[in-house]
């Protein structure tokens, strides 16, 4: 195959290939795949990581932006005797394709699915939400991110961001494995990792008006890193700072707190406490 490696990445795409076989391996050993599974896997490049998981799943629906590889990775891919599973190949960028329709259209709202890919590192937060709040949500996320992305999506209390909290609100994160910048081609700036979010649908089931309300006072928490939690939440929301504060006090936390400090389940107090 050697045709599928002329293929160059593109910059303007965040293409890094991952070229390390104990990677992937190591990969498909903690996605924890059955012959029952069916993977969504966005960005399959050169197949690598696709041809392994069709070996051990039932079905990949693989999502490729670049139109240079589409006709190669089916002829690598589809109808491929050699793999147990089914590969389907779909042409597009899965921020502007119907993802909901796709999942109806493969019959996956019942069975559900799961998605295993290495998520390009320029669009990597765009995606997770995508996945988190779409109408139908994977069951479980088997993703390599940007290390440091990797670190903030599963941080703690203390060092707790937006994205943490996003992330967390929805489901429950785990930093699994770092992979070095060595195993891909061409080698990035930053080191890799591999993250497995596994998804709550009680969260999901909430209602949108409290979950909407949610947001809003976690985005004004973090308005201004440097300030204090009561200067964010009183100017974004427009409370009194006296409100907030006394707010603040009966949840346990003191008048110096900042945004950081707070897990999901504060936030989800102090958004039930405050009347906005």
């Amino acid at each position: 195959m050697l045709y599928m490696e002329n293929i160059k990445a593109k910059k303007s795409l965040g293409q890094n290939f991952l070229k390390d076989e104990a990677v992937l391996e190591h990969i498909i050993e903690v996605a924890k795949l059955s012959k029952e599974d069916v993977v969504i896997e966005i960005g399959p490049g050169h197949g690598a990581l696709t041809e392994k998981l069709a070996k051990v799943c039932k079905k990949v629906i693989a999502i490729e932006i670049d139109e240079r590889l589409i006709e190669l990775l089916h002829t690598k891919l589809v109808g491929n005797d050699s793999l147990a599973g089914e590969v389907e190949i779909v042409s597009g960028d899965i921020l502007k394709i119907n993802f909901p329709e796709l999942v109806e259209k493969h019959g996956l709202i019942e069975g559900g699915y799961k998605v295993v890919a290495n998520l390009p590192y320029y669009i990597t937060s765009p995606i997770v939400r995508l996945l988190l709040e779409t109408k139908h949500s994977p069951t479980e996320m088997v993703v390599m991110v940007q290390k440091e992305v990797a670190e903030r999506i599963v941080a703690k209390p203390g060092a707790m961001s937006i994205l943490a909290v996003s992330v967390q609100y929805y489901a429950k994160a785990q930093f699994l494995f770092t992979v070095f910048k060595q195993s891909f081609d061409p080698m990035p700036k930053v080191d890799s990792a591999i993250i497995r979010v596994t998804y709550s649908r009680e969260q999901k089931e909430q209602d949108k008006e409290a979950t909407k309300k949610f947001f809003r006072i976690v985005k004004s928490g973090f308005s201004a890193k440097r300030k204090t939690l009561i200067n964010n939440l009183a100017n974004g929301l427009q409370l009194q700072k006296k409100v907030v504060e006394e707010k603040l006090v009966s949840l346990g936390f003191s008048p110096n707190t900042r945004a950081q400090e707070l897990g999901v389940e504060d936030w989800r107090k102090l958004a039930d406490s405050l009347v906005v």
